[in-house]
């Protein structure tokens, strides 16, 4: 049977385990699944040993996805621009190989929820490795306008110089800017209650609002910020976790799951505290 996991420290957390159940399950793969604790400073032992055991793939959650970065043989394009990786893939010849599905996810779940990037005005809040990674994917979907916003100037600047395309700046100047028709908080602020300080006219009538981030709930303090001030539609990340997950899966075993079971199935879990 085909070993993989997901791998991070903390670990207990995870609802990779789950996700990759389901889809096992659906499409009949011979192939188990757990969670994998490598502790601070012993990643590519860990991983060796893994590999060693019979491993076949792995997910990097944090704070490894740089380690991975480097860990790699061969890289692809998506990771090559986030500057992590996400899953690893060991291939038959020795070689490994390294993805990055965070973007993919990302825009898969905008897709299903209906909300088409094409000639919209986008903004993203933060500039950290999660806005990095779906940088690049959101340009692939032709915004009409892409604007980065970030309490330290200099690093959505210079994800602005890495990303041809993109205007960015402070929060501040968002006071000067159109409103947007996409808001997307890839910062952690959620996790600890805090909204990026925006402007209240900062969304068009009927506005989308997606949090990177997930709660039982589906409801995120930004979320309930974008609603408060006019939004259309919000979401938050778990689609996206799935749809990660989803695309993993496909780089790993050749099949492509339906998302939906599982992300209904997840939102359950999550709903009853389990």
């Amino acid at each position: 049977m085909d070993k993989y996991a997901v791998l991070g420290n903390p670990i207990k957390h995870s609802r990779s385990p789950a996700i990759h159940a389901m889809f096992r399950e659906e499409t009949s793969q011979d192939m188990e699944y757990g969670a994998l604790l490598c502790p601070l400073g012993e990643f590519a032992r860990t991983v060796d040993r893994f590999r060693a055991e019979g491993g076949k793939g792995l997910n990097i959650t944090v704070p490894f996805k740089e380690d991975a970065f480097r860990y790699a043989d061969i890289l692809t394009d998506r990771a090559r621009t986030a500057g992590a990786v996400n899953t690893l893939r060991f291939n038959d010849d020795g070689t490994v190989l390294g993805d990055n599905t965070d973007g993919a996810g990302f825009i898969a779940d905008l897709n299903r929820l209906g909300c088409h990037v094409a000639g919209k005005r986008v903004l993203v809040m933060g500039a950290g490795g999660a806005a990095r990674g779906i940088l690049k994917p959101l340009l692939d979907e032709k915004p009409a306008y892409l604007f980065v916003a970030n309490r330290t100037v200099a690093k959505a600047l210079a994800l602005a110089d890495l990303f041809p395309g993109i205007h960015a700046g402070s929060y501040e100047d968002l006071n000067r800017e159109d409103p947007f028709d996409i808001l997307v908080n890839a910062t952690s602020g959620s996790l600890s209650g805090a909204v990026p300080p925006l402007p209240g006219n900062i969304m068009t009538a009927d506005a989308w609002a997606y949090d990177l981030m997930y709660t039982s709930t589906g409801r995120t303090v930004f979320l309930d910020w974008a609603q408060e001030h006019g939004a259309g539609d919000v979401s938050d990340g778990l689609g996206m976790l799935v749809g990660q997950a989803q695309e993993s899966f496909r780089l790993w075993r050749g099949v492509s799951p339906d998302p939906e079971r599982a992300l209904k199935a997840l939102r359950e879990m999550l709903k009853a505290g389990s």
